[in-house]
């Protein structure tokens, strides 16, 4: 069973995902996203709630066209606009799908800045397989669906192909 997903029904789950979060109450000074899945609900949080956001490369996903999961490599530095890391952190991605990026990131995070104070997740999806449930969800997922996110069609796309589809 696969789940594809437009771009209106993605930026709908992104602005879904932050009422959710609205309505729960937490207040939060920072918000890291995971790139590359949560990049854009990201971008996308911190321009609504007006909050800083960092930005924390992991990668994990290495052959079978990116379905087979490698040794997880979590960036040793995160980018970041503020000089500190705020210490109530929203740690955002877009899916939650083996868990084991998003758990090893929310370990790995207060070991690396001692003085976090709260720490809690968001993503748009969750998964049933999932090792690690996010504390802010816009779906669950218990049957583990593939994904198809809009954005994917970048994935193969290259210049070449890009130009003459460009130019007609």
């Amino acid at each position: 069973m696969d789940l594809h997903v437009s771009w209106d029904e993605y930026n709908r789950l992104v602005e879904r995902l932050a009422l959710i979060v609205d309505d729960s109450g937490f207040k939060f000074n920072q918000i890291i996203c995971v790139a590359r899945g949560g990049l854009r609900v990201g971008d996308v949080l911190s321009r609504i709630f007006e909050m800083p956001l960092a930005i924390l490369s992991t990668h994990s996903y290495t052959s079978e066209g990116g379905t087979i999961r490698g040794e997880l490599v979590i960036a040793e530095h995160m980018t970041m606009t503020k000089p500190r890391l705020g210490d109530r952190v929203l740690l955002v991605d877009d899916m939650v799908d083996s868990g084991h990026t998003l758990e090893a990131v929310h370990n790995e995070l207060p070991r690396r800045f001692p003085h976090l104070t709260a720490l809690k997740t968001a993503v748009l999806w969750w998964k049933g397989c999932s090792v690690f449930k996010p504390d802010y969800y816009v779906e669950h997922l218990p049957l583990n669906p593939w994904i198809h996110q809009p954005f994917e069609v970048y994935d193969t796309l290259r210049p070449d192909e890009l130009r003459s589809r460009i130019s007609g």
